[in-house]
């Protein structure tokens, strides 16, 4: 019997205390959290399709996000010492070399505080005189003894203030107090080239998430990820990690790129990034497992293909990237495929470049299929369209590193690809970044991709083209953040509440929750003791993003594999705490903050339906209940004063 065989997806060559206190501290963390996320913010043939294109030809202009620079004049197509041949029908745009600032000058000025530097040689009569005169409360800076400069607080209209500070011959300069942030910006050097990742929302995404813990398999021609015989590990994924894999062309563990093709893909994915050489990868701190399933050609078959991913699934791979594609709706592939979203990969493929109907698996039941867009936001010619296309993302003029001269020699370079086969690893890419914030459910990864998609043509024939729109990593992690923290938050205030009503219901003199001792540890276990990180530093650094994380989704640091049953949520902790450390007074507050904080977090893992558990849903739901259940008889119990 002839097996059907499938080619590499890509086209041809061209990332204090009191209640009221405390529910102010609530309520206060939340709108902060808000506001923040506020700002962050089927053709059958190829004539068919082409003639699908036609019928759009006035796409409506995309709606882009602060981050992205609709200016990208001119044709680029070029190599970085390696031969590449130009996409014939793909047009191609300016790399995008910086991002434009995505808030107004006053948007970070805070309420009522000004600087004000007066003149050097101002001695300190003249100084009090002057925050009399315009009846300031100030505090002197750190080196106020030498530049003069002080930090007031007005009562009244901080313009006119300012207005009149600014005519007075005492004063230097007058100006609003003004928060800033830490921000990560990567220094590899071509990321100046990557038009494609500022258009996804790559380093405002890296605020976020980074993809720790998470494992992302290509299904591919393998990927330069060891030091083995002729073959050696890609110098711009030094410091990416890379799990064990497979070849299923040699039947070995030995998964090497002897085609190039895998390495571009899955640098796109995990490139070593900020590394001061070479390119960025979209979710560089996730694990990439190489599974070879395509020749040194870039072909294969339906068979293989449909191994790879059931092995990638049995292995441990939470995002399976398919950058190949062929003409059979073959049953065998949508088996593999149905497995591996059984055990909760997330799977993802090229929709094809053939210009009409979605190839499989892109178009195959549970995939999401990825169609290509070049600079300005167009459908590239090349890219297949229809029904199967759930949402675009960058594939024409992609950077990243790549082997040639077939792996040997060390020979490798940072070509430009075009192909929906480089439009699927920014998709898998995003999705290993949503995995690492807890979003394990594969149709609840895509439900946050494609709720995040940038529309650019929200019409019939649009949606065709786009699916739900252009992939806007960005705005997928943001929204996914601010309903983490809403509902965390909301869950804690309610379940908080109701646990200091029980336990002064069974005794009059029970401890109150609303106190540091126990709000603290229960912010810790619910939304995360400094969830509101994101928004002032990068959880890029390991530190910041441990602060950021409720103490429930640590494990994903591990792997999203452990996480997936939720050993850190549960009673038995504060059940063994309570243990261990009910005849220490002092610690009950704590405790029974741990307590409902844990069963605030287990309240969102069923409202928002993001988890997806090992054993189903119902039993996931019954786990929750459970243990929401025992944590707050644990909270009220250590809420007793006797």
């Amino acid at each position: 019997m002839h097996k059907s065989r499938l080619q590499r997806g890509s086209g041809t060559a061209t990332h204090p205390t009191g209640r009221a206190v405390a529910t102010s501290l609530l309520a206060a963390a939340a709108l902060v959290a808000v506001s923040g996320a506020a700002r962050a913010d089927g053709t059958d043939d190829r004539g068919a399709g082409v003639a699908l294109a036609a019928r759009s030809p006035g796409m409506l202009e995309p709606r882009l996000p602060g981050y992205v620079s609709p200016a990208l004049p001119g044709d680029v197509h070029r190599s970085s010492g390696l031969d590449v041949l130009s996409e014939p029908v793909a047009t191609a745009g300016e790399p995008l070399h910086g991002l434009a600032s995505e808030l107004d000058e006053t948007s970070y000025d805070i309420p009522g505080q000004i600087v004000v530097d007066a003149r050097d040689d101002l001695d300190e009569s003249s100084l009090a005189a002057l925050v009399r005169d315009f009846s300031l409360t100030a505090i002197p800076t750190a080196l106020a003894s030498e530049t003069r400069i002080q930090i007031a607080t007005v009562e009244g209209s901080v313009h006119e203030t300012l207005q009149r500070l600014a005519q007075d011959p005492r004063v230097e300069a007058a100006e609003p107090l003004a928060w800033v942030r830490a921000s990560f910006a990567a220094n590899d050097p071509l990321l100046k080239d990557q038009w494609h990742m500022a258009r996804v929302g790559a380093e405002r995404a890296w605020d976020f998430a980074t993809g720790r813990g998470v494992t992302v398999a290509v299904v591919d021609t393998g990927i330069a990820c060891e030091d083995h015989g002729p073959f050696t590990k890609g110098t711009d994924l030094a410091s990416t990690e890379c799990v064990e894999g497979w070849n299923f062309v040699t039947k070995t563990s030995h998964a090497n790129d002897d085609q190039g093709h895998g390495t571009h893909v899955a640098g796109t994915i995990a490139q070593s990034t900020n590394n001061g050489i070479g390119a960025v990868g979209l979710a560089f701190h996730a694990r990439l497992m190489p599974v070879k399933v395509l020749n040194e050609s870039g072909w294969g078959t339906t068979a293989d293909v449909a191994d790879g991913i059931r092995w990638a699934a049995e292995h441990g791979a939470h995002v399976i990237n398919l950058s190949l594609g062929g003409p059979r709706n073959s049953k065998v592939l949508q088996s593999a495929i149905d497995y591996a979203i059984s055990r909760g990969a997330v799977v993802v493929a090229a929709a094809g470049n053939t210009g009409g109907r979605v190839q499989f698996p892109g178009a195959s039941d549970g995939v999401i299929g990825v169609s290509a867009t070049d600079a300005n936001d167009k459908i590239a010619r090349f890219s297949s369209r229809g029904q199967g296309v759930d949402v675009a993302a960058p594939g024409v003029n992609v950077t990243q590193q790549t082997i040639c001269n077939r792996g040997r020699d060390k020979c490798e370079g940072y070509p430009v690809y075009s192909g929906t086969s480089m439009a699927a690893p920014h998709v898998a890419g995003a999705a290993a970044l949503l995995v690492s914030l807890g979003v394990s459910d594969p149709r609840a990864v895509e439900d946050a991709l494609r709720a995040g998609a940038r529309v650019v043509d929200d019409s019939d024939g649009g949606k065709l083209l786009y699916g739900a729109g252009i992939l806007d990593a960005a705005g997928s992690v943001v929204r996914v953040t601010q309903s983490h923290i809403a509902v965390r938050l909301l869950a804690l205030l309610v379940l908080a509440t109701w646990v200091g009503r029980r336990a002064r219901k069974k005794e009059a003199n029970a401890t109150s929750p609303w106190q540091a001792s126990f709000l603290l540890p229960a912010l810790a276990a619910g939304p995360g003791l400094f969830f509101f990180a994101p928004w002032l530093l990068p959880r890029v650094d390991l530190a910041v993003d441990v602060l950021a994380r409720p103490i429930a989704d640590l494990d994903l640091l591990i792997g999203a594999s452990v996480h997936r049953w939720l050993p850190l949520a549960n009673a038995l902790i504060p059940l063994g705490l309570t243990s261990l450390f009910f005849s220490v007074k002092k610690l009950r507050p704590a405790i029974a903050g741990l307590s409902v904080g844990t069963a605030a977090y287990l309240t969102s893992v069923v409202a928002l339906g993001e988890v997806a558990g090992p054993l189903g849903r119902m039993a996931l739901v019954v786990w929750c209940a459970v243990n929401a259940a025992a944590c707050l008889w644990i909270a009220r119990t250590n809420l007793s004063t006797r």
